[in-house]
């Protein structure tokens, strides 16, 4: 008789450990699995929360035991025969032993390579049968296993060096927005399957024609066990079935070809529709479903334009015949202990992407192969995905056996991912070129012999440029591979006319004023960014003490991982605003600090992108924080936007009007005043058609909030589709007028769809007293008006409220309605500040 497959998730009735303690009453209660040690030793009282305030230190110890987790399988019949069952592990992080009924089955020494042991003939029938898994000190292994290979050059940026010799995810070792928090556990699905006959795989390879009217290619199925015969295969696309074949198994799989006439294409969001086709697969026997296989996908022609222009070689992505500027984020893991990211955190996490109009994000390489519902929710939200392999700042070693575990290790996370039509690039790395460079390892671009490569001082190079293209060209061979980011045909990794670049001389580096970031882009920019502090309510949860609620405060520094960041917050401050010691007026400023940054960068790089497209992305670090921190990140680790969040989406809006006035460095020029200063106005546009638009420039005084001259209008202006134009230019008097911002707006169809406002810098020099702001709330909007032009009003993050825009400048005569939900009628109007309130 045919039996289907049966699953029973191991997920409770765990038990946990200390490998070394005696006492049988040392077992503690594990709440649920997946999870880490840390997660349960607060569970159990064993450590305080690391996240609050100097914790962190007294949960060090944790990382230097062996742990053993523990768990009674339910109950076993009889195997029938053929029937087959396996104790399925989707991920044991990172050194474990894994034992059933004393006897070791499997050890693991890769927290990514998931593991299938067949325990058929093991397993005791009856209720008797035990699980155990001890997870050894990935950190103590990592030691042995460099001091074990003195003949490598163990160098990197972050953490402690031999982090490089283990698969495991780098960021445990601490980074410079990190704790050092070095996790083991059953940290994904520990699972008993039995089954008959179970499909493995089930992958879809296909192709789009010319005209993008057709799909075709193979669906296989890889079939485990010997009892299936055939494998029905279906594709539908909402409910309408659109193709369907049936094919026997040979040697393991079942194959057919498909083709779709007309197919719906996937797009990126704001680009088209994210139609997804289920495919589906039943391996049966004797007209008995055994098990079925759903991957849900998208069809879409996905290229990485790499093509020589006047400048060097271009570097973007066009979708479906489409040209896309990739604005968006950097993501990190979203918390140290990744077992507790929930799906609606995922979710509230990338819709956020999308209200943001941010289309990319990349996921980093010293984070995780992120979870499937990550990747799921981008396919599903029209959120494109460069994803790096799990190679962060670091000289990689390259011995055989690491070789072996690092190719398992990707087959199996490609081979799990390739059906996601979000994914379009593979990046071999993060920084790990930099790290070459830098440190001065071996790197002969000319030399094509991979043998010779491993012999060098940076043998990564074998993995980055023989290893992974060769698993992506076999198991995802519709996604470019990159072999590193930054990286461009083997030159400098600064070079700023081909490939991706990390432009870190903002921040660190030579600490390049931030007005001038445009200036130092490349073809596409997939790292840069300036530090904020977080919102005053997740500084006050980490904060145990109320004595440290001042910006310089020990427990403060604690939770500020950077390098230097009390020099380089203080320069940015210094540099453009008058400084403030009290905390909130503080944090206010290093946000504004923040925003204004990367507003500067993103703007000038959207313009790059309609001229010839120079530039093809910009991606901030970072959209993220694993913890309460203060990081380069966007958002804070409970979801509370930084007014960079609203900057970046007004300046990465479908339309977007700019107007900016020639940078001068009053640094080095004894403060003085040019006698002129040139400025633009031009409109970035992701529209696919040509629209047409009334551009509007006031020359407003800073200290009166009166027009000193005529505005300047253009209408009837033709804004080029998925472009730039430029409107217009002009010259300001700096002897004869007044300080005065250039306030831009831009309408279609008679509403106003974008505006800007270019301020004389530095901010420090202009006077902010008596702006005459109401900010009037009443349902489910909140108007804004000035007297004078205001800069930088920020509305509180509340929970539960979302504001639709903030840390906006406004000028008098242009009063701003902000759409807000989640503000009941009897809540306390949103509480909000600006550049100099006092």
């Amino acid at each position: 008789m045919a039996t289907p497959l049966s699953v029973h998730p191991l997920t409770e009735g765990w038990t946990l450990k200390q490998a070394d303690e005696a006492d049988d009453n040392a077992w503690l209660p594990v709440a649920r699995v997946p999870t880490n040690v840390h997660l349960d030793l607060i569970d159990n009282g064993k450590i305080p929360d690391p996240f609050l305030g100097f914790n962190e230190l007294k949960a060090e110890w944790v990382a230097d035991k062996t742990w053993t987790y523990k768990v009674k399988l339910p109950e076993i019949s009889e195997p029938r025969y053929g029937t087959v069952t396996v104790l399925a592990f989707d991920g044991l992080d990172t050194f474990a032993t894994v034992k059933l009924n004393g006897d070791v089955i499997l050890e693991s020494d890769n927290m990514f390579i998931p593991h299938r042991v067949d325990v058929t003939k093991i397993l005791k029938p009856g209720s008797d049968n035990v699980l155990e898994i001890d997870f050894a000190s990935a950190r103590l292994r990592a030691i042995e296993i460099r001091e074990a290979h003195p003949e490598h050059t163990w160098v990197g940026f972050n953490g402690d060096m031999s982090r490089l010799a283990v698969r495991k995810a780098q960021y445990h070792w601490g980074w410079d927005w990190g704790p050092v928090l070095n996790t083991c556990g059953p940290w994904r699905p520990v699972r008993l399957e039995t089954y008959q006959s179970k499909i493995s795989d089930l992958r879809i390879d296909y192709a789009l024609d010319d005209g993008l009217k057709s799909v075709s290619g193979t669906i296989t199925a890889s079939v485990e066990g010997h009892s299936g015969t055939r494998v029905a295969f279906e594709v539908h696309s909402g409910d309408d079935l659109v193709f369907k074949e049936t094919a026997d198994i040979i040697d393991g799989a079942a194959k057919v070809q498909f083709h779709v006439n007309e197919p719906k294409l996937w797009y990126p969001h704001g680009y088209g529709e994210q139609p997804l086709y289920k495919v589906t697969a039943t391996v049966s026997a004797d007209d008995v479903s055994l098990h079925q296989a759903t991957r849900r996908t998208g069809f879409r022609r996905g290229e990485l334009v790499q093509e020589p222009d006047e400048i060097g070689k271009t570097f973007f992505f066009r979708i479906n015949g489409i040209d896309v500027f990739c604005g968006g984020s950097d993501w990190i893991p979203a918390d140290s202990f990744t077992p507790r990211v929930t799906e609606e955190k995922y979710r509230k996490w990338l819709e956020m992407m999308v209200d943001g109009y941010q289309v990319m994000i990349r996921i980093w390489g010293g984070g995780i192969w992120e979870e499937d519902v990550f990747y799921d929710l981008c396919d599903e939200l029209g959120i494109l995905v460069w994803q790096d392999f799990m190679f962060g700042c670091g000289n990689y070693p390259a011995f055989p056996d690491i070789l072996q575990s690092i190719r398992n290790e990707c087959i199996a996370n490609v081979g799990r991912l390739r059906h996601h039509p979000s994914i379009v690039i593979y990046a071999g790395n993060n920084e790990d070129y930099q790290v070459q460079e830098q440190f001065g390892l071996t790197y002969d671009y000319e030399d094509k012999n991979p043998e010779n490569w491993r012999k060098t001082g940076f043998p990564a190079r074998y993995i980055y440029e023989k290893l992974l293209p060769e698993v992506v060209e076999a198991e995802s061979p519709h996604v470019p591979y990159h072999p590193g980011s930054p990286w461009g045909d083997g030159l400098k990794t600064s070079n700023t006319t081909i490939g991706d670049m990390h432009q870190w001389n903002v921040w660190h580096g030579t600490q390049e004023k931030y007005q001038i970031f445009d200036t130092l882009g490349g073809r596409f920019n997939s790292e840069f960014g300036m530090e904020a502090f977080p919102h005053i309510d997740t500084i006050k949860y980490y904060c145990t003490d109320p004595s440290q609620l001042y910006p310089q405060s020990h427990m403060l520094d604690f939770h500020n991982k950077a390098d230097g960041h009390e020099r380089r917050i203080a320069t940015y401050l210094v540099e453009n605003f008058r400084t403030q010691t009290d905390l909130e007026a503080f944090i206010h400023l290093t946000q504004l600090s923040q925003a204004e940054a990367l507003m500067f960068g993103y703007r000038g790089w959207r313009r790059q992108w309609g001229q010839k497209r120079f530039c093809g992305g910009a991606l901030v670090w970072q959209l993220n924080d694993c913890w309460p921190v203060t990081s380069w990140s966007i958002v804070d680790y409970f979801l509370r936007k930084k007014p960079a969040y609203y900057a970046m989406r007004r300046v990465l809006a479908p339309i977007a009007v700019a107007v900016k006035r020639a940078h001068h460095d009053w640094s080095v020029v004894h403060a003085r005043v040019p006698r002129s200063s040139d400025y633009d106005v031009w409109v970035a546009s992701s529209r696919p058609t040509e629209l047409t638009a009334t551009v509007e420039v006031r020359f407003i005084s800073v200290s009166t909030g009166k027009e000193i001259k005529e505005k300047v209008v253009k209408k009837d202006v033709k804004i080029v589709a998925n472009g730039t134009t430029d409107i217009t230019s002009g010259t300001i008097d700096n002897i004869n007028e007044e300080p005065h911002v250039l306030a831009a707006r831009i309408w279609v169809d008679g509403d106003i769809v974008a505006r800007d406002v270019d301020w004389p810098q530095p901010l420090k020099y202009l006077g902010f007293e008596d702006r005459g702001v109401q900010v009037d709330s009443k349902g489910d909007t909140i108007t804004v008006k000035a007297c004078r032009p205001t800069k930088g009003l920020v509305f509180e993050e509340r929970t539960g409220v979302l504001v639709h825009d903030s840390a906006i400048d406004v000028v008098p005569g242009d009063d701003q309605v902000i759409k807000v939900r989640g503000l009941a009628a009897d809540d306390a109007p949103l509480r909000w500040t600006y550049l100099g309130k006092s």
